[in-house]
């Protein structure tokens, strides 16, 4: 029960930071910080968990991904100027 609970946050988590990726790299100033985020959203999916654990026997903390997922939040809101650029996308999109 607890495994599935945290691997439902971490994939609806992977699926925000992907978002949030892709928005930025198409309608941001620095598309590789989307990029960046992008790579790091990789590591919410439940799939790459396994697929690391398998080949390196290493699994990532949940309070390294929550830290993590923290500073994705931060830096998307606040630094990267997300309701701006999701305007933006709407904007253009009408």
């Amino acid at each position: 029960m607890k495994t599935t609970l945290l691997n439902s946050i971490s994939l609806l988590l992977g699926i925000l930071f992907t978002a949030i990726s892709l928005i930025n790299i198409f309608f941001g100033n620095d598309p590789f910080y989307g990029l960046f985020v992008l790579l790091l959203a990789l590591l919410y999916y439940p799939f790459f968990s396994t697929q690391l654990k398998a080949k390196t026997n290493y699994t990532i903390p949940f309070w390294v991904k929550g830290l993590l997922a923290l500073f994705i939040l931060w830096t998307s809101l606040g630094v990267a100027e997300l309701p701006a650029k999701i305007q933006m996308m709407l904007e253009y999109f009408k």
